[in-house]
């Protein structure tokens, strides 16, 4: 199945790598990101690839680009909830204030946002439904050392998961998440030289390819109406994650 896609963080690692893999399924794909030049470049100017400049902190901005998406391709079929960020790692004696604010606000309210304009886009189309994947994270389940921002809000987007997927029934809206450990991406390049582990040690872990996240996620993206997958998880085969903690 292919259709309209949505991809939110699409300028860079997960986001870039599912739109682009999307692109060559055939599918139609806004992508959103803060960085233009960045989404011009993974558009690569396909017809079918729809670069919106887009703050998943602003609302308005939120609601323009997804009725810009709807306006362009007719409907919107699924959204992937991608972008985030992930704070420097401290106990939360030295985490600043404003340091939580900006998680929370790009993390957990930028996930909310653009759940809140696709749902209602999926909702008031014809035919009606649609999909909601968010990007949850490990430490939605088992949190790292030093990432109590971060962790607070990938547990709080689990919560957000459950009550779409809830709330989405009668109109024929499913929403699942997924749980990625340790894709490629510069993002985790830290990763090869040493992450912080719950003994106290500081170890590299290993890396998966980013395209078997984006390979995941167009599963999840592509599954028939009657079909979700409400909770995923893909990670390096060797990371430590189920003895963490």
């Amino acid at each position: 199945m292919t259709g309209v896609l949505l991809v939110t963080g699409a300028s860079s690692g997960i986001g870039r790598a599912v739109a682009e893999r999307a692109l060559a399924r055939g599918w139609r794909v806004a992508l959103l990101a803060r960085r233009g030049a960045a989404l011009e470049e993974a558009a690569a100017g396909r017809e079918a690839a729809l670069p919106l400049v887009c703050d998943v902190t602003d609302a308005a901005a939120v609601d323009r680009a997804v009725a810009t998406a709807a306006v362009r391709f007719g409907r919107i079929d699924v959204l992937f909830n991608n972008a985030g960020v992930f704070p420097r790692m401290a106990t939360i004696d030295e985490v600043e204030p404003a340091e939580w604010r900006e998680t929370v606000e790009v993390n957990l309210t930028g996930m909310f946002l653009c759940a809140r304009a696709a749902f209602r886009a999926m909702r008031t189309q014809r035919p009606p439904g649609g999909r909601i994947i968010n990007n949850g994270s490990l430490s939605a389940q088992v949190p790292r050392p030093g990432s109590v921002a971060y962790t607070a809000t990938k547990h709080a987007v689990t919560g957000l998961t459950r009550a779409l997927a809830l709330d989405g029934r009668p109109f024929g809206i499913a929403c699942g998440q997924i749980d990625i450990g340790n894709a490629a991406t510069a993002m985790t390049r830290e990763m090869d030289r040493g992450m912080p582990q719950a003994d106290g040690t500081l170890r590299p872990e290993p890396r998966m390819d980013v395209a078997e996240a984006a390979e995941a996620v167009l599963h999840m993206a592509g599954l028939p109406a009657g079909a979700n997958v409400l909770f995923m998880t893909v990670m390096a085969t060797a990371m430590p994650f189920a003895g963490r903690g």
